[in-house]
């Protein structure tokens, strides 16, 4: 075992008195210790409960013969981090939390590892983590919280409280219906209750074989000490699955491969994730030493089509995704299809071969067939032209039919917050392209969400007579016309720093195209004259970061 390392020997004496201090007895030296990486945050709604998780984990690993050790990790919440300077720590907060899970995992020699993340960049950070360090792991999340209910009844999440507060701003809803609505919008603990980032990565981690069938949709419960039984058997199963891993010796590196990366990016156009998914699969496989890049997501969106239109894209949200099949439905839609790669295996020791035939949508109103498909090509694309030479990503799937192509006149803002000051007060307008710059991974630096400015531009009845266009990214709660990740970016010197106030900008999803329709000569003369817009920093943290940051189009990752 790894951890004889720290255990066995004379010379480790002194190491076992210091885990004799921590409660240690003299069988358990012979036992697996196993990493419980939590990631227990109180200010989280996601994360609030993950130290009652952690205890529930622990205690069935230690019941299966091992030794648990809980460790906690770093995170923050992108809502309540959105529309201020705090959401430049969000991303950056990936590398930090994937840094804590090496640390911990080399330091300590554990054998093998339970991952209890939630919501945004924790996911996809103790990803990272996980393929850098290669011991046996399952991820298993806290689970998604359950969609709210305003007075009338109406199914209402998140996303809702922000549109909400444009519709107040414009005088279309009262103060009284406001606070309804931000009463109402988050009922329970969990992820957010759409297809948002958080949701969209716990369910890509059983694509990708990491986690358990049901990760991604088994509800989490009312709140701590209030949490939903079925969650809680899927978190003891984790548990002992793991020390199943670790007697296998089955770690990332032999499930994950590039065919898994595919099986899950099918599975993400298929649904309708977050855009942000692009990111991070990008960074995962980077960690993984596994080559992959935009252009093969994008060769996969254009086969595989969209069987789901979860919130925000439609009216369901995750509770009613689990009720029809959950993702193990998605998957048997599209394995029916001939759009998996089947030999790929999971944390179960079974290939999808074996696991899929059975599974298919419980109903079709949630998970469509492949035959009766919303569209023929999947829920992502990925645009290049002049003015995202190495690309860029819109969410297909919140685009409605008449944006799906569009030509407007530029109105430009050099950060969020002016830009969610102009819509608000007025200054963006319908046939606008709101063009938000400097806010990629080195501008913003930090590459902020946008999901307040899209929110007022839904919220002020601009949704589908706007586009709007960023080197920054969007939260999965974002719908519409918002095309992000512009590589390269602003600050960089992309065209993107070029585009002035009523420049003409076309795109044609369909197409894959974006342009900025302003002559060659003139785009070099602005070239020559251009000069970066320079931000203040504070924080060591985001200057190191901003140094070392690459562009969206290699996951945001750090460069050494």
């Amino acid at each position: 075992m790894r951890s004889d390392t720290i255990k066995q020997g004379f010379d480790r004496a002194p190491h076992r008195s210091l885990l004799r201090a921590t409660g240690l007895k003299d069988d358990d030296f012979a036992k697996p210790f196993i990493a419980v990486c939590s990631s227990h945050v109180e200010i989280i709604p996601g994360h609030v409960h993950l130290d009652e998780v952690a205890e529930v984990v622990s205690a069935e690993i230690r019941a299966a013969g091992g030794v648990p050790f809980i460790f906690n990790t770093i995170g923050v919440d992108d809502g309540i981090a959105m529309g201020h300077k705090g959401m430049l720590w969000s991303l950056p907060s990936r590398e930090l939390i994937a840094d804590c899970v090496e640390t911990m995992v080399m330091a300590h020699c554990f054998d093998g590892m339970v991952c209890i993340p939630n919501c945004d960049k924790i996911v996809p950070g103790m990803l990272m983590g996980a393929m850098r360090v290669d011991i046996p792991t399952v991820f298993v999340s806290g689970g998604p919280m359950k969609a709210g209910k305003d007075k009338d009844g109406k199914a209402i999440d998140l996303v809702h409280a922000f549109t909400a507060v444009a519709e107040h701003n414009a005088g279309k809803i009262s103060a009284e219906k406001l606070t309804d609505i931000e009463k109402n919008a988050c009922p329970t603990c969990g992820s957010c209750s759409g297809m948002f980032t958080a949701n969209s990565m716990n369910c890509l981690c059983e694509a990708l074989g990491l986690a358990l069938p049901g990760n991604g949709t088994i509800l989490a419960g009312e709140g701590p000490g209030k949490l939903n039984p079925e969650r809680v058997d899927l978190w003891k199963q984790a548990a002992r699955q793991v020390l199943t891993l670790v007697k296998q010796d089955l770690t990332p590196s032999k499930i994950v491969s590039q065919a898994a990366f595919d099986n899950a990016v099918a599975l993400d156009v298929a649904m309708g994730g977050s855009t942000n998914t692009v990111l991070h699969l990008l960074a995962i496989a980077r960690e993984a030493g596994i080559e992959y890049d935009i252009r093969r997501i994008d060769m996969i969106s254009k086969k595989v089509p969209c069987l789901a239109k979860i919130a925000p894209n439609g009216d369901h949200h995750i509770e009613d995704v689990h009720f029809a099949g959950g993702i193990y439905a998605i998957l048997g839609e599209l394995a029916a299809a001939g759009l998996l790669d089947l030999s790929c295996r999971t944390i179960l020791n079974q290939t999808w071969g074996e696991i899929l035939p059975s599974e298919r949508t419980k109903d079709a109103k949630v998970i469509r067939t492949v035959a009766n498909a919303y569209t023929k090509d999947g829920g992502l694309a990925i645009l290049t032209g002049n003015l995202a030479s190495n690309g860029c990503v819109v969410k297909t799937a919140g685009v409605v039919p008449e944006m799906l192509a569009f030509t407007g006149e530029a109105i430009v803002f050099d950060s969020q917050e002016d830009a969610c000051a102009g819509i608000l007060g007025g200054k963006v307008k319908a046939g606008h392209v709101v063009v938000i710059r400097y806010e990629g991974p080195k501008g913003g630096p930090g590459m902020q969400e946008m999901l307040a400015p899209t929110s007022y531009i839904k919220g002020a009845g601009l949704g589908g007579k706007v586009a709007l266009i960023t080197d920054g990214r969007f939260s999965g709660g974002t719908s519409g016309a918002s095309i992000g990740h512009v590589s390269p970016e602003a600050a960089a010197g992309g065209v993107i720093a070029l585009v002035k106030d009523g420049d003409r900008i076309s795109y044609d999803i369909a197409k894959r195209s974006i342009e900025l329709l302003v002559p060659a000569d003139e785009l070099a003369r602005r070239q020559a004259a251009w000069k970066p817009l320079i931000k203040a920093i504070k924080g060591s943290w985001l200057k190191r970061y901003q140094a070392m940051a690459t562009s969206a189009d290699t996951g945001a990752i750090l460069r050494v």
